[in-house]
């Protein structure tokens, strides 16, 4: 690795304590010491087609445990794209659904400004040290959030601080830092100059570690927190709030006012959304609108979340929509992900579903009735589960075009240009989502409790003002490029001048 500078000791100027310097390299010994080091091995890349992705021109590279370089090697052979291919490499991890989905986005606009994208999972990289890391704290991530749902006490007392407040702090970001070394090893097989946006901060630490020479950070939230800090990287930003926090390191060290972040290293982008959702945003709208005026059954997403975390709130919306939608006021669509205990959870709590169509690890059959709803009518209740990562998190994103609300916590979906109704969050941190969403005013507020979350959709369904408020507001948001923020991510990737929407 080219890139040989402790990241963990200063950030943006800013020095950080021995003490949290000492617990930075004692974490990383103890990962190392549990899941080996992987810096000497012998590994290389290839791509292969994601077959639900087909469409988008999207592949995904995989790391193999035998590079074609000697093992030992401490200059692995870099791997070598298509010629003639302009490629972009997407880099994220599997933690929840929300930074797959936000590299779907990213990969779509990269595609529609004619480059090829290559997703890039280090938690899919099961063989290497970063892999491994990433699975035990995803699964840690996934209890904690399971766990928040079912426990007030758990919620209030450690999930919420640690999400809002915990992750806030410069010294949580130093720790990460000196984990990150370990995760550079497949960032260490792309050439150095390729374009590289990450979806999580670990793929662009690590990229940085590699030496990769343009990464940008897509940061998620609308909370800054300094666990998305990855300093060496361009860091994009989807909103004003998020931009001035960032800039100012507000909050990361207490009280203590910090040096802020240097010029260039941080931009407003705008939301992160696919192209095919932004290109078809009008005519979209328009359909919504012309089913709200002629009293068409409207259409319903429910999005269950990356962690499977909110079954029961669920449950409970869904006692009430059934019975709207065996009249034929509404038609539901209802996307488990890939969450077998939460599709039998939701039969067992709400028998009347057993009525439903299911679309059960068919991804064709899935995607037919996603692209006949855009043009045809949409009755009853369809119910998607697929364990396929991808088909899991796209059907959302097929179904949120036929659709008119969007039910869903305020995490990624905050930033989509589609009518929300958002339920309680899972962590602090996504509480800022639904607030962004509701001052552009494409989605309500936050409804931390099932009566609050009835009641809002009570109004969104026998009020046609609201809705009709959000879309108008989704045509102005996008008049004014409030949806552009992933091609104007890959064109700080590229070093390209962004020249307008690609609409």
């Amino acid at each position: 690795m080219s890139e040989t500078r402790d990241r963990s000791r200063t950030i943006f100027g800013n020095r950080i304590g021995e003490a949290t310097c000492r617990k930075a390299v004692k974490q990383k010994n103890a990962f190392l010491k549990k899941f080996g080091d992987d810096r000497s091995n012998g590994f290389c890349l290839s791509s292969e087609e994601i077959p639900e992705l087909a469409a988008l021109g999207i592949r995904n590279l995989k790391v193999e445990p035998r590079g074609t370089h000697a093992a030992g090697s401490s200059s692995p052979a870099a791997f070598e794209f298509p010629a003639g291919e302009k490629p972009m490499v997407i880099g994220n991890i599997r933690m929840g659904f929300g930074h797959y989905r936000i590299a779907i986005a990213m990969a779509s606009a990269a595609r529609s400004m004619g480059f090829t994208p290559y997703l890039f999972d280090l938690h899919s990289f099961k063989e290497t040290t970063g892999g491994k890391i990433i699975g035990k704290l995803n699964a840690l991530y996934s209890f904690g959030s399971r766990l928040s749902q079912k426990s007030a006490l758990f919620n209030r007392f450690y999930w919420e601080p640690l999400n809002s407040e915990g992750f806030r702090k410069l010294a949580y970001n130093a720790c990460d830092q000196k984990t990150a070394e370990l995760m550079a090893t497949p960032c260490s097989l792309l050439p150095r100059d390729i374009p590289f946006i990450a979806t999580h901060v670990w793929p662009s630490q690590a990229a940085v570690h590699a030496g990769i020479s343009r990464v940008v950070n897509a940061v998620p939230d609308n909370w800054p927190m300094a666990l998305h800090l990855s300093e060496g990287a361009i860091h994009a930003v989807q909103t004003p709030s998020a931009w001035f926090g960032y800039k100012t390191l507000n909050g990361m060290c207490g009280k203590s006012i910090l040096a802020p972040m240097p010029e260039g290293s941080l931009v407003h982008t705008g939301h992160y959304i696919d192209h095919e959702l932004v290109s078809n945003l009008k005519a979209d709208t328009a359909a919504r609108i012309d089913r709200l005026s002629s009293g068409k059954p409207l259409r319903i997403l429910l999005a269950v979340g990356g962690a499977g975390a909110q079954g029961d709130f669920y449950a409970s919306l869904l006692r009430c929509l059934v019975p709207l939608a065996k009249q034929e006021k509404v038609a539901l669509f209802i996307n488990v992900g890939d969450h077998k205990s939460v599709l039998e959870g939701l039969f067992r709590d709400v028998p009347e579903l057993h009525g439903a169509y299911l679309h059960d690890g068919d991804w064709d059959d899935a995607a037919a009735y996603a692209r006949e709803a855009l043009d045809g009518p949409a009755r009853g209740m369809h119910v998607f589960h697929n364990r396929e990562i991808f088909s899991a998190v796209y059907i959302t994103n097929l179904l949120m075009r036929a659709s008119d609300i969007l039910v869903t916590k305020p995490s990624e979906l905050a930033f989509y240009p589609v009518p929300k109704l958002h339920i309680r969050r899972v962590g602090g941190h996504e509480a800022w989502g639904a607030v962004r969403s509701a001052e552009v005013g494409d989605g309500t507020i936050e409804c931390p409790t099932p009566e609050q979350a009835v009641q809002m959709l009570s109004v969104l369904l026998e009020h046609p003002e609201a809705l009709s408020l959000m879309n108008a507001s989704i045509l102005n948001a996008n008049k004014a490029g409030v949806y552009s923020g992933a091609y104007r991510c890959v064109a700080l990737a590229a070093g390209i001048e962004y020249k307008g929407d690609s609409q």
